[in-house]
């Protein structure tokens, strides 16, 4: 099964008359996506891509039966959206835009921890690639082509790894279950421990590969968790080796300021609880195959 979309997830758009967020309405749809529409205040009525418009997420889900919607509006208003989609019932949110404040998100995330956990709103993001079923349906920005469906759950703070890891493995003929970008802010919906565990319990993922970046708790978090409940191999990449202390790198979460959050203290943290860690991006699919074949 996929572990949080497929191809019958019914799929809005907030935000869906950008530029940007038209061109990868399109791209989503081609894919397979089932989208049925999207929500931009003000413009209820209009169509975008033969998908009906409206003002609000509540007017949108009683129209069509949307589980799950893509964020794709501009970063003041972005927090707004997120907790509109979480109070009209939307179960599985992907937030791609980049730049919230940090002080939006600590909003976003005690308004969502009032509602209890079995109908509490997932969130993706913000600042990530999405999420991908491969050969059911996109949610997000990935380019689709590159992933092969398959064994190997994928989730990771960076978009772009995330891509390389995929490429890697379809050259080698593997696929992926479902790949997930968490997002590389410091202050995000969904942690490492949040979608491993979703990874544990999906029949389709036999690997898991997690790629991670400097800065932050979540994988010394991640590590604790995969020594105490992950049964599955897992296989790991932490980027930023030669990042220098106190210098925020790409992400806005991606600067070291404790211990634990340098990569060479991740690696080590990762190999001490079981983990399989790739020594460069270059070999990030080699590792995973040939965990593969141990476990085989």
């Amino acid at each position: 099964m996929s572990i949080l979309l497929d191809r019958d997830t019914k799929v809005i758009v907030q935000g869906i008359t950008g530029r940007m967020a038209t061109f990868h309405t399109r791209d989503m749809m081609n894919y397979g996506t089932n989208v049925v529409g999207g929500v931009v205040p003000g413009k209820g009525g209009e169509t975008v891509e033969g998908v009906p418009v409206f003002n609000t997420v509540k007017e949108a889900i009683a129209a069509t039966g949307a589980e799950a919607s893509l964020v794709f509006v501009p970063p003041p208003f972005a927090a707004d959206s997120i907790m509109e989609a979480a109070d009209a019932g939307i179960r599985y949110c992907v937030c791609i835009t980049d730049g919230i404040p940090a002080q939006d998100m600590i909003r976003v995330k005690r308004y969502m921890y009032r509602y209890p956990k079995d109908k509490r709103m997932v969130l993706t993001g913000p600042n990530c690639a999405g999420t991908i079923s491969p050969g059911k349906a996109l949610l997000g920005i990935m380019p689709g082509h590159i992933y092969l469906p398959g064994n190997v759950g994928i989730v990771g703070r960076s978009g772009t790894l995330g891509y390389e890891a995929a490429a890697q493995l379809k050259e080698l003929g593997l696929g992926v279950s479902t790949s997930v970008g968490i997002g590389g802010d410091p202050i995000n919906g969904s942690s490492f421990k949040d979608i491993l565990e979703r990874f544990e319990q999906d029949d389709e993922t036999h690997v898991i590969a997690l790629i991670g970046e400097i800065g932050g708790p979540q994988e010394a978090e991640a590590a604790e968790y995969i020594r105490d409940h992950i049964t599955k191999p897992v296989i790991a990449y932490v980027a930023g080796m030669t990042a220098p202390k106190g210098r925020t790198m790409g992400h806005a979460g991606a600067i070291i300021s404790a211990f634990g959050e340098s990569a060479s203290e991740k690696v080590e943290i990762l190999s001490a609880a079981g983990v399989t860690v790739a020594e460069n991006p270059a070999v990030i699919g080699e590792t995973i195959a040939n965990v593969m074949r141990k476990a085989a």
